[in-house]
């Protein structure tokens, strides 16, 4: 049988990690630009850290882990029959892979509370699981690089979030990169004023939906909610909101006057805009965009989601936002965090089809011995061992030559990892080197050869 992995998931080939690792040194050398410490936490979680924090279609892309042993000889036989899924899973699965890094992270806070210094930066770069549907740029198994601060209020963090975007993206030569704003609390301010508060997630998982769904796909899926007509028939001014984001901003006070929390997701709003128009981006533009809800209960405030340039059909490449209460579900009550993201993964395939990765260079030797006399290798291990005293990449091709054939081989294998220096022999104590830069060869002692590679 031909050997496969599980769909959703992936091997990566040398040259694709280079890629994937290119990217990862960007993003943490900017966290670590910004003040943020790593930590990391394990890849599956208690099933109660878990559940119930994502919504109901979160939850059920969580991966359960069955416990150990014969798992179904606790479950009686009229559970089983009953064939609840829900019952039967808390029966048999105690564990979980993680959804996220951000829930891990807020049981991570409360269980070290003593141990860290508040407000407390961290950054994250680990694998999530989620039991997706696979599609371009969609995973089961996925990277996550997260940055997150807990232990302020401060709306200073909202601005730096957005500059730590515009950092990353500029690094990576992403021009065109979208960041979208929009607040949880306009979000309740305007299920507020259409009269249906008490459907604000409903409101919230459905409006979220509109970039895949188109507007009458919104529309129908807050009938089937239960959501009225009447209600609907409110929300229509949000669908078209244009303008700059100031715009934006004076259309909703309007809409929101009557709603003392949306007034305060405005007031909020209008610090973070006006905060990054007096310092600033370098490559990333700023959109207010009053139908981002990012589905998850936990959000308070600010919502980030960031787009990739127009010329390429992907998803979102990264979002965040900040939730004042998210340790309280953990016992850490009045605990204000604030975190984004970035889709490695996505981001990936954006900078590949932008054909951003040409400057990436493959991981590999800058000088390659050949193994063409048995007698030489010692001298040749010696030196190889001072090139990389040196800093030199620098490898002995493992198998002797015998034959012509096998020489051929050896050069060939240069060639394919495009190595720099090949040096084919020993003469007189010193060594052949073929430049393979400017095609010269030279016979050179170590040192010689040391100056000449660096």
């Amino acid at each position: 049988m031909k050997p496969s992995i599980p769909k959703g998931t992936r091997d990566f080939l040398p040259t694709e990690l280079t890629k994937r690792n290119y990217i990862f040194s960007i993003i943490k050398k900017s966290f670590e630009l910004f003040g943020f410490q790593p930590i990391e936490t394990p890849s599956f979680e208690n099933l109660e850290t878990l559940m119930g924090k994502y919504g109901e279609e979160g939850d059920r892309l969580i991966f359960k882990i069955l416990n150990s042993g014969d798992y179904l000889n606790k479950v009686d036989d009229d559970l089983l029959s009953s064939k609840n899924t829900i019952k039967v899973t808390s029966k048999i699965s105690e564990k979980a892979l993680r959804y996220d890094l951000t829930v891990p992270f807020a049981r991570f806070v409360v269980q070290h509370q003593n141990e860290i210094t508040f407000p407390f930066k961290r950054y994250q770069i680990q694998p999530v699981w989620r039991a997706d549907r696979p599609q371009k740029g969609r995973f089961r198994e996925f990277y996550q690089c997260d940055a997150d601060v807990v232990g302020s209020n401060s709306l200073l963090q909202e601005v730096e979030f957005i500059q730590l975007y515009d950092t990353v993206f500029n690094d990576l030569q992403l021009k065109g990169t979208t960041v979208k704003l929009n607040n949880r609390k306009i979000l309740s301010g305007i299920a507020d004023v259409i009269g249906e508060k008490d459907k604000l997630i409903d409101f919230t998982v459905a409006l979220d939906k509109l970039d895949k769904i188109g507007k009458e796909g919104v529309e129908k899926e807050m009938i089937e909610k239960g959501i009225s007509t009447n209600a609907i028939e409110k929300l229509q001014p949000l669908f078209c909101l244009e303008g700059s984001n100031k715009d934006k901003l004076n259309s909703l006070q309007e809409l929101l006057k009557e709603s003392e929390e949306g007034t305060k997701g405005i007031e909020e709003l209008s610090f973070v805009i006006n905060s990054i128009e007096e310092v600033g981006l370098q490559c990333v533009s700023l959109e207010l965009d009053v139908t981002l809800a990012r589905g998850l209960n936990y959000y308070t405030g600010a919502i980030f989601e960031v787009s990739a340039p127009e010329i390429v059909k992907m998803g979102s490449i990264g979002g965040g936002g900040r939730y004042d209460d998210l340790t309280g579900i953990f016992g850490l009550k009045d605990v204000s965090g604030i975190g984004i993201s970035f889709g490695l993964d996505r981001i990936y395939l954006v900078m590949e089809e932008l054909n951003l990765f040409e400057l990436v260079d493959l991981p590999k030797p800058k000088v390659l011995f050949l193994n063409f006399n048995e007698n030489e290798n010692i001298e040749k291990i010696k030196a190889i061992t001072e090139l990389r005293k040196n800093g030199i990449k620098s490898e002995l091709y493992p198998d002797i030559a015998l034959s012509n054939n096998q020489q051929k081989k050896q050069w060939k294998y240069a060639d394919k990892r495009e190595i720099d220096f090949v040096v084919s022999g020993i003469e007189d104590n010193k060594f052949v080197v073929k430049n393979r830069i400017d095609n010269s060869q030279n016979t050179l002692s170590l040192s010689e050869l040391v100056s000449l590679v660096k």
